[in-house]
């Protein structure tokens, strides 16, 4: 079977119109954490999920955030009779820095909270702003300064970066007003609102990502980090290190590097790029990150080549 049930990135994109950290000590166990494998679907029915479970998946990632709330039931009754879960819910892009959508777009998360709650998931995947048009460094020519206390830029480089700055400081004070509000939703839900940042010109070197996550100090406002995003602006071990325990999911996917310097390339699949996938398990390791890997993109492998690259990538 094809993964049918699975969106590609420029879906993703188009969508856009409770979680206990488990704590670990690093070296206190031998045996590798255990990891559960998912792919990306619509509403499930049961002969996909079926499908999945055969597969050797663990669960899916439903992009139905505003799926009925009987739909959503059923869809959870199903997954729950064989053994697997919805663990996450995927609401996408969201614009809190335009003020002519933001009040509706904070409706839409809260709906996406509801949801998840009655899926059983317990986080939805959210990006917040995006920004651009304006003079901005290559990806790896950022060289950022920033105010640990705002998230506000002092310098990101080398050259007149003005408007991009403005830009950038305006989508952060406006989507942390926008998680203030919806922080407490979360809570109520018992879904944690897990912050992406998807080439969004926005939170581009980890310790800034980690420091935004980091200021709400909450356990319902945390990291979802996709490991081939962020390659272009630095290596995905990087990421890692700098989110740490503020991680609650991660997306699977990969990244071939162009043979410039400056981070151009393309999305390839797991295993076929350039992630470091030993030096990106020790990471994960060393957090004690032991949740869900959910690939995004690959649509046209067959499932079970899917689940042996993700096999192959938990047993590094």
């Amino acid at each position: 079977m094809s993964v049918s049930c699975h969106i590609s990135r420029r879906q993703f994109l188009a969508t856009g119109a409770a979680l206990v950290l488990t704590t670990r000590i690093p070296g206190a166990l031998t045996e590798k954490p255990k990891f559960r494998k998912a792919l990306i679907c619509g509403l499930p029915d049961e002969k996909t999920l079926a499908s999945l479970k055969e597969a050797g998946f663990d669960g899916i990632e439903s992009v139905a955030w505003n799926a009925a709330p009987e739909k959503a039931a059923a869809a959870r009754k199903i997954a729950a009779s064989l053994g697997m879960r919805i663990h996450s819910v995927m609401r996408g892009w969201t614009q809190f820095n335009d003020p002519k959508v933001c009040a509706d777009h904070i409706t839409t998360v809260e709906t996406a909270l509801r949801t998840a709650q009655i899926f059983g998931a317990d986080a939805i995947l959210l990006v917040p702003c995006r920004i651009g048009g304006m003079k901005m460094p290559k990806p790896r020519e950022f060289q950022i300064e920033f105010d640990e206390k705002t998230g506000h830029l002092k310098r990101v480089g080398d050259g007149d970066y003005a408007d991009y700055i403005k830009a950038h400081d305006i989508a952060v004070d406006a989507s942390r007003a926008a998680y203030e509000k919806l922080i407490p939703v979360a809570e109520k839900c018992g879904v944690v609102i897990a912050h992406e940042n998807v080439w969004n010109n926005l939170w581009v070197q980890p310790a800034v990502f980690a420091n935004f996550v980091g200021s709400f100090q909450s356990r319902w406002l945390r990291a979802y980090f996709d490991i081939g995003n962020h390659v272009k602006y630095a290596l995905s071990e990087q990421w890692i290190a700098a989110l740490g325990p503020r991680i609650a999911k991660c997306h699977v996917k990969d990244f071939k590097l162009n043979s410039d310097p400056v981070g151009a390339g393309k999305f390839v699949d797991p295993l076929d790029g350039d992630v470091n996938w030993p030096a990106v398990r020790a990471a994960l390791d060393k957090t004690g990150y032991d949740g869900w890997l959910t690939i995004e993109g690959s649509g046209n492998l067959p499932l079970a080549d899917l689940n042996q690259r993700l096999e192959t990538i938990i047993t590094i």
